[in-house]
């Protein structure tokens, strides 16, 4: 991990020392699920599933994508998943079947 990371999410402090300090402080219970990695060129897209660390907002499970740039910065995009109810679409944010 670089010295230069910027970390920009809301949910977890600044620099590489929020970054690690959200993962030393982590429950035993978290788990990470990844869905599809992508790769073309210098351009790496991860899609996965933290569970087992509460819920960002009240009422739905967790998403993480993240990505890297050509420039060898990486992007983490955190979003709630829906449940079907939820979901306009009919179709869930991972997988093929819904969790809840």
């Amino acid at each position: 991990m670089s010295p230069n990371y910027i970390q920009h999410s809301a949910h977890i402090e600044p620099g590489r020392d929020g970054l690690f300090n959200l993962i030393r402080n982590a429950p035993d219970t978290l788990r990470y699920e990844h869905q599809l990695i992508v790769a073309e060129a210098e351009y790496v897209i991860v899609h996965g599933r933290f569970s087992g660390i509460g819920r960002l907002l009240p009422g739905s499970p967790r998403i993480l994508s993240g990505s890297r740039t050509p420039s060898g910065r990486t992007l983490d995009v955190l979003q709630d998943e829906v449940t079907k109810a939820e979901s306009k679409s009919g179709l869930p944010m991972f997988g093929d079947r819904f969790t809840a």
